[in-house]
């Protein structure tokens, strides 16, 4: 069960961008990866096409395993686990530590 959705704030708890905070840009469930901004950047070295006529070396993001992300609470200003409740019949995230939706 995934736990990050596209859109969220996370932190990351451990590697080499360990402390470093982004929004999450995709989430891929089969793979247990999550794509975040600004997190595990990688060079790419792109060779010239129609559609990149320069070419060159390419900074982007690499995905990174969910199990090192963990969504953050602004209210606690950290990383925190997430529960589970019910609202008018539907199921949604809470935090552990505030009790606030996330």
């Amino acid at each position: 069960m995934m736990r990050i959705k596209k859109g969220d704030t996370v932190v990351v708890i451990s590697g080499k961008d360990k402390g470093k905070k982004g929004v999450v840009l995709s989430v891929m469930p089969k793979q247990d990866k999550v794509l975040v901004e600004g997190v595990n950047i990688i060079t790419k070295h792109q060779k010239p096409s129609a559609v990149n006529q320069q070419g060159g070396i390419i900074n982007r993001e690499a995905p990174i395993h969910i199990s090192n992300v963990m969504p953050y609470d602004a209210e606690a200003g950290k990383g925190v686990r997430v529960k589970y409740d019910l609202k008018d019949g539907k199921k949604v995230r809470i935090s552990a530590k505030s009790g606030k939706e996330i």
